[in-house]
């Protein structure tokens, strides 16, 4: 092989990883034993990819409002499964179930999102254990 070949190669190679290591396993960051349910407020909505992302401001046990940052599918996988960009504007109230990430913080993984007209949208999860959405 020469070298300019396997100069290709290798520069080939190497960006073509950069978007697979990109890309996190759901128990890398997520922890499967640490369920989350969470009611509270949104206040913004990032319809992006690979991941949608929901900010909730939810109101702990000492009544401190803290802002959890919910991790979806990808904004087309969301729209595919009855998502509507008009669903959820700030303000919108939202019991989401899910799990926290491994860290602590408030960060999660989200299965489901329920509306206050009791519409449920199942979020995509990339938890493989997760129950099967119904």
């Amino acid at each position: 092989m020469n070298t300019y070949f396997k100069s290709l190669l290798t520069i080939a190679t190497l960006l073509s990883s950069g978007v697979t290591l990109a890309h996190h396993s759901f128990s890398a960051e997520y922890d499967g034993d640490k369920p989350i349910s969470l009611t509270g407020k949104v206040t913004e909505m990032k319809w992006s990819n690979p991941h949608g992302w929901i900010y909730l401001d939810v109101t702990d046990a000492t009544g401190k409002t803290v802002n959890w940052a919910l991790e979806t599918s990808a904004a087309n996988g969301l729209i595919r499964r009855g998502w509507r960009k008009e669903d959820l504007p700030a303000g919108t109230v939202l019991k989401v179930d899910g799990w926290q990430a491994r860290n602590g913080s408030t960060t999660g993984n989200i299965r489901a999102v329920t509306l206050s007209d009791g519409r449920r949208l199942f979020a995509g999860t990339s938890n493989q254990n997760a129950p099967e959405e119904k």
